[in-house]
């Protein structure tokens, strides 16, 4: 009796180490994907250190362009042209003055900019000095067609207003040349204009009420950082810009009608009709709603310098459980055909081996660029992660498997970045035949047996 309780006990006491041994497969699958989860953590971190770093290099950007001059919009010539309301309350007769904007019949702008780089540490700023000369012509034939009163317009007290982002960036002095007289142009609107920066001159412009056309010209010399706008304001508005560079990004509502870039230089011509733009060249009693939509006629060419590195950064750390999850498998495959048992420690080493790379390229990339970056990076982490797996199996097979995993991984997920149209398209193909083959080797597995 006493031998078959001993039985009876030893048997009790190995089945549930059969169940676990049966098992184990299973729970070495659970653990790696609490491991794959608590990478996550590590990588988050990375994730928020790039979108620092990029939020680091825009501040860098803004405070170089505080400094010299900021991004420059040019808005004018018009003018503002006063008129008297009388309004009666009680029998009591009040007079007020109210503001009318003429814009001008034809607006000519030529410009000639040459850009340079202004370094703040690790970031590079593309600033700017531009030499500017509008003219064109006024007329009263769209007050005549308003159907406005032309004896009630304050002709000789008009205020001819030119609107600027920043006055920082005046270089000299600003006169106009109004028909055969010249004016100085003061600082500030004195409320006279659409926006409240700018310059302005008050003239007579008595001439105005013959239906007579007055000829202008400006030349402004003006600094400016990043980009360059111009808002059409003329019933017809060409703009002719030359600069020294290369990659010009042309912004806002149009696009120039003829550009011509080369390796040094480009140049473009735009050309918009009041009819392209909904607001009309007589505003009377002008609203926020006019404002907005001049604000939104605004075109030019934005000369920032093409960096991308933080960008593409992001865009690769979000394939990071991809690679991870890859990986892991392929460990987890070659732990179980060649029969070697790999510690959830050195899974956990393998995985921040793969975070690393990310901070690698992060670093890399911000002193020699993207690409060299992403190489150099990927290469660090392929001799890293295929040397370990080496010293964990002593045998070549699986860590030249490792490596040449990694490898083709690191170049799929390069293309991915480079890709724009068929970006989901190749991601999506690639994902399915990842799956494929997990699924081939996963069915080689005898998952309920040691």
């Amino acid at each position: 009796m006493d031998g078959f309780n001993e039985n009876s006990n030893e048997q009790q006491a190995q089945q549930p180490m059969g169940c676990l041994h049966r098992f184990s497969k299973t729970i070495k699958v659970v653990i790696i994907g609490g491991l794959i989860l608590l990478l996550m953590i590590p990588m988050f971190m990375i994730e928020n250190l790039i979108s620092e770093r990029g939020r680091t290099q825009e501040e860098a950007i803004n405070e170089v362009s505080e400094k010299w001059s900021l991004a420059q919009t040019v808005t004018g010539p018009y003018l503002n042209i006063q008129y008297p309301v009388v309004t009666e309350n009680n029998g009591e007769k009040k007079v007020s003055i109210k503001d009318l904007i003429l814009f001008p019949d034809e607006l000519l702008i030529n410009g000639q900019l040459k850009t340079e780089i202004l370094k703040r540490s690790l970031y590079e700023v593309n600033v700017y000095q531009s030499e500017l000369t509008l003219k064109g012509s006024f007329s009263s034939e769209e007050l005549i067609k308003s159907r406005i009163d032309m004896g009630q317009l304050q002709f000789d007290r008009a205020a001819i207003c030119l609107n600027l982002t920043d006055m920082r960036g005046i270089s000299e002095q600003i006169s106009i040349t109004f028909g055969d007289s010249v004016y100085v142009f003061e600082p500030g609107m004195d409320n006279r204009g659409i926006d409240n920066t700018g310059v302005h001159a008050i003239a007579d412009l008595s001439e105005l009420k013959n239906n007579k056309k007055l000829p202008y010209e400006v030349k402004i010399k003006l600094k400016g950082s990043q980009s360059i706008n111009f808002i059409p304001l003329g019933k017809t508005t060409r703009v002719d810009l030359k600069a020294n560079w290369n990659t010009p990004s042309f912004t806002g509502s149009y696009l120039p009608n003829n550009r011509d870039i080369t390796e040094k230089e480009f140049s473009a011509q735009w050309q918009v009709l009041n009819l392209n733009r909904n607001y009309s060249q007589v505003m009377i009693d002008y609203t926020n709603f006019n404002i907005k939509n001049i604000d939104n006629s605004s075109f030019g060419v934005n000369f920032k310098i093409p960096v991308e590195q933080y960008q593409q950064s992001m865009r690769s750390a979000k394939y990071a459980i991809l690679i991870i999850l890859l990986t892991f498998g392929v460990i987890f495959f070659t732990e179980i055909m060649n029969k070697t048992r790999i510690h959830a420690l050195q899974y956990l080493l393998v995985g921040l081996a793969l975070c690393l790379f990310y901070s690698l390229l992060l670093s890399f990339s911000e002193h020699i660029g993207f690409n060299p970056a992403y190489l150099l990076s990927a290469t660090l982490t392929i001799i890293l992660v295929g040397g370990y797996m080496f010293g964990i199996t002593k045998r070549k097979k699986p860590s030249l498997i490792m490596s040449g995993l990694l490898g083709v991984l690191y170049l799929y997920i390069f293309v991915l970045i480079q890709l724009e149209t068929f970006a989901l398209l190749t991601g999506s193909l690639g994902l399915f035949i990842i799956l494929a083959m997990v699924m081939y080797f996963s069915k080689k597995i005898d998952w309920f047996n040691e």
